[in-house]
């Protein structure tokens, strides 16, 4: 041996002794079979996170839970108003500009019409319509005029006639004089050579260069037609139409009213905004100029603070969504504003907020406690065990050959325990001492306990704050001023419904003029193309003295009530059957002297779509909304109905009775908050009712329309809180149930199968092979326990051979030629060491 031979030893690091060695890749080995997401471990460290993460959000949220002094739902609702009233006006011009053009398609120009009589019978000059020209366009020449001077100003009518390109041309906002005016444009199509004719110029009309240019095909009719401030509700309340510059065109005060809820400012004297609220205009103006065109333009903005009260407004642009109509290109804008009182700073939730966050922390440290000690340590050790166990049964060079001497640690709990008792009467079966016996009675809980347990203790705390704590009272919690916001749009959506019944009904007269009694085939053209034109009507069709049709175009009238009424309206021709149906009707002229005495042609019905009412009932934010006959019957709506069916709630009949002061009386709008009692969902409703109309075709109907909108969806502090109340108890409970349900599926079913199969295993069952199923402590303990059943097998084989009896032929191996006699018989002393040194071999070990 050399020198260096003879010292390395000596200079050899401890750490990198063989045995230390072989300790370290067995703790490193034994580690890595546990995966990082299998296990009892990641549903526990999951559990004990989330938790406090809820607590941490139950913190946050209650504690933001403050009082404002003026309500998101107050500002939310002024937007929808301001948005309600630039609905008004974008259907009030989209109906001007479409009448104009409606009358000028109808009118027939001859060869002898002049353009001065060709007006007079096209324009009737009203408070509507102030003024008209006839102009020439190829250069702009007014033809004819009537009425006040239309203020063509700046409004180059020839590029307007070019760009349209034969389509309809849009209205045009002229502010630049005293009184700003909508132009609105029409085409009168000539026939060949009309303008060639000298008698068809009025005298003293320039007409200088007509005969050297191009004859035109048709003459531009234009309509000035006045700028108007929507009609607003609510007392207070002003309203101001604004062009893209900020500059307010016109502006209009609600009508002070003496059925509105009582609580809150009102302030009528004028129109003109305070000093304080003058950058009011000009910041609406912007907002709109940069909405953009994809949606419905609209949103609020607080003004100045007087008193107790804080000036509200709300904002919405006329342009349509989308960007396209007659309205796109004006540039208006609504501005709606009313004084709201100031709310009293309401009760701090952070303290209580605090108190459920820490609650939930002892609750998530308790529930991560008792199931480290009852479940992940038990069946950690139980892995150890079965690892150790199954080295010792094995020839796993790391093996120090006391893995079968140590007892093994038996919980005192649940399967673990029954697991562990039978690793440890295994283990005595492996050193012979004991005999396989059959497991004893299962007592006391099973682990499926502990989760159960754990799940009643974060109910405990998820169900108080999802059913009981911070609960809000509507009728304490919802404040007067919204309350009249919603009365304020119930109000407006009437005034909807009404302008659309009283179109309907402008325009079947219109189409009633035009037939003449005695020409079918002429009145069914005249009826075709009002249908076409005119997609609210189903159906148009006359009928005789008798109530019987005589003629009729579109689909099948829906009338079930045979009568011939004397005048003009709008009423219900049945009151029964799938799709209730409204109808316009209006008497024909040119039946008092038509031929056919009782089958002559007397009255003009039009069935209106229903779903054309539908639509004008739908305004975002308003909530459910009914239009009923006199007796609340429902024809229209917002939501799902069936026809003619009741309100859905009784004391929505008895609001809407309500509207109605005496008998025989238009009646006023009113308003209430209905509580449906203490129920955690939240059923209270604001609702409102209003009368359709007081004047028109509608007014005698007594019809009404009636809106509901839940309380909790209104974005009040009071609600605020309750709903981060229940959001957490929700994510409280949650969480609980899915990390717990986790921990029941991945630990406790396999430990409940597991437990059954290790008894059986002591219990004497040799032929049933455990197969493990997952990479986790429960497939480790399955491995384990697979070993030990095969060293149990290999040892009762061995045991079966020996008990062989005397004198049978033993069985004999062939022996090597080369090998020595010697060696086939170990001396005595040998066999002695042998059995008794702790590193030879051991009890049940297989023999290679």
């Amino acid at each position: 041996m050399t020198a260096s031979a003879a010292s390395s030893p000596e200079r050899e690091d401890p750490v990198l002794q063989p045995a230390d060695r072989a300790a370290r890749r067995h703790r490193t080995r034994r580690r890595a079979d546990m995966p990082l997401l299998g296990g009892v471990r990641p549903p526990i460290a999951a559990l004990l996170a989330l938790l406090l993460a809820v607590a941490a959000i139950t913190a946050l949220t209650l504690g933001l839970g403050h009082g404002q002094a003026v309500q998101q739902a107050s500002r939310d609702a002024e937007a929808q108003v301001a948005a309600d009233a630039a609905d008004s006006v974008r259907s009030a011009v989209d109906a001007q500009a479409q009448q104009v053009r409606d009358a000028a398609d109808a009118y027939a120009v001859t060869s002898r019409t002049t353009p001065a009589a060709a007006l007079k019978s096209l324009v009737t000059v009203g408070k509507s319509e102030p003024g008209a020209a006839l102009l020439d366009p190829r250069d702009g020449t007014r033809l004819a005029s009537t009425g006040e001077a239309v203020p063509l100003t700046g409004v180059d009518v020839v590029a307007q006639d070019e760009q349209s390109a034969g389509g309809p041309i849009a209205p045009r906002l002229v502010s630049g004089g005293a009184t700003p005016r909508l132009l609105y444009f029409a085409r009168v199509t000539l026939p060949a050579g009309a303008l060639n004719d000298p008698g068809n110029q009025d005298q003293g009309q320039d007409t200088t260069g007509q005969s050297a240019a191009k004859n035109p095909h048709h003459w531009l009719l234009v309509v000035s037609g006045p700028v108007s401030a929507p009609p607003v509700h609510g007392d207070g309340r002003t309203v101001r139409l604004v062009d893209r510059d900020g500059q307010v065109l016109m502006g209009t005060a609600a009508a002070q009213t003496t059925t509105a809820p009582a609580g809150f400012a009102t302030d009528t004297s004028a129109t003109d905004l305070p000093d304080a609220d003058r950058a009011l205009p000009e910041a609406a103006a912007n907002a709109a100029n940069a909405a953009p065109h994809a949606s419905e333009a609209f949103g609020s903005m607080l003004g100045a603070t007087q008193g107790s009260s804080r000036t509200v407004a709300g904002w919405a642009s006329v342009a349509p969504a989308g960007g396209k109509g007659d309205t796109a290109q004006l540039g208006l804008t609504v501005l709606t504003a009313r004084p709201v009182p100031l709310t009293p700073a309401g009760a701090d939730h952070t303290g209580s907020g605090l108190i459920a966050a820490g609650t939930l922390v002892l609750i998530a440290l308790l529930v991560t406690g008792v199931l480290t000690v009852t479940m992940q340590r038990p069946l950690l050790r139980l892995h150890l065990s079965a690892a150790r166990l199954g080295r010792g049964v094995s020839d796993d060079p790391e093996a120090t050959g006391d893995e079968l001497l140590r007892p093994v640690p038996v919980p005192a709990f649940g399967e673990p325990a029954r697991i562990g008792g039978a690793l440890e009467s295994l283990r005595r079966q492996l050193l012979g001492e004991a005999e396989p016996r059959p497991p004893a009675a299962r007592r006391g809980p099973a682990t499926r306990a502990v989760v159960v347990l754990c799940v009643v203790l974060v109910a405990a705390w998820s169900l108080p704050l999802l059913f009981l704590v911070n609960r809000a009272d509507p009728r304490t919690a919802i404040p007067a001023d919204v309350i009249a916001d919603q009365q304020a749009r119930t109000e407006a959506a009437a005034d909807r419904v009404r302008d659309s019944l009283d179109q309907r009904y402008t325009d079947l007269a219109s189409v009633a003029r035009q037939l003449s009694g005695r020409d079918g085939d002429a009145d069914a053209t005249v009826l075709r193309h009002a249908l076409s034109q005119h997609s609210q009507y189903r159906s148009l069709y006359v009928i005789d003295s008798a109530g019987a049709i005589v003629q009729r175009v579109g689909q099948t009238p829906l009338r079930t009530i045979v009568h011939t009424p004397t005048g003009s309206g709008i009423t219900t021709v049945n009151t029964s059957g799938r799709i209730p149906s409204i109808a316009a009707y209006a008497q024909i002229p040119a039946a008092k002297n038509a031929p056919g005495g009782d089958r002559a042609p007397v009255v003009l019905f039009g069935e209106i779509d229903v779903h054309a009412l539908d639509g004008t009932l739908s305004r975002p934010a308003l909530g459910s909304v009914w239009l009923t006959d006199q007796r609340y019957k429902v024809l229209a709506a917002n939501v799902g109905f069936t026809a003619f069916q009741a309100l859905p709630d009784s004391r929505l009949d008895r609001l809407a009775a309500g509207t109605q002061a005496a008998v025989g009386t238009a009646g006023s709008a009113t308003s209430a908050v209905l509580d449906k009692g203490p129920a955690p969902t939240g059923d209270s409703a604001v609702a409102a009712a209003a009368p359709l109309a007081t004047t028109g075709p509608a007014a005698g109907l007594s019809w009404r329309v009636v809106s509901s909108k839940p309380a909790a969806s209104l974005k009040l502090t009071a609600f605020q809180v309750q709903w981060n109340t229940m959001l957490a108890g929700l994510l409280g409970l949650s969480v609980g149930v899915a990390c717990l349900a986790w921990l029941h599926i991945v630990v406790v079913r396999p430990l409940r199968a597991l437990a059954g199969l290790a008894e059986r295993l002591a219990g004497g069952d040799r032929r049933t092979v455990l197969y493990p199923v997952n990479h986790d402590e429960a497939g480790s303990v399955t491995r384990g326990l697979e070993l030990v059943r095969q060293a149990l097998v290999a040892r009762d084989r061995r045991s079966a051979r020996d008990a062989v009896p005397t004198g049978s032929p033993a069985p004999s191996a062939p022996s090597s030629p080369s090998a020595p006699s010697s060696s086939s018989a170990p001396s005595s002393s040998s066999t002695a060491d042998h059995s008794t040194h702790p590193t030879g071999p051991r009890p049940g070990a297989p023999r290679a």
